[in-house]
């Protein structure tokens, strides 16, 4: 096991020791950094998605630009 992941499971094994109450508070101290709140976001927006197709970047920076240029009429 790499050293990256016996960590994560040392930190994911205290969490499922937690009881109730000690899990929120240390939930809601994770969320109240905003940093690792936008990580949490991005991280679960990318679970979410990852089924999805990808598209090239040129298509969505062109849908971009075509809906910038639809709001500014």
């Amino acid at each position: 096991m790499a050293q990256a992941q016996a960590t994560a499971e040392v930190f994911w094994t205290a969490f499922t020791a937690m009881d109730a109450e000690e899990r929120k508070a240390f939930l809601e101290r994770l969320i109240g950094d905003r940093r690792l709140r936008e990580d949490l976001l991005d991280a679960a927006l990318i679970e979410e998605r990852k089924d999805e197709p990808t598209r090239p970047l040129q298509e969505v920076l062109a849908q971009s630009r075509r809906k910038k240029a639809a709001r500014a009429r």
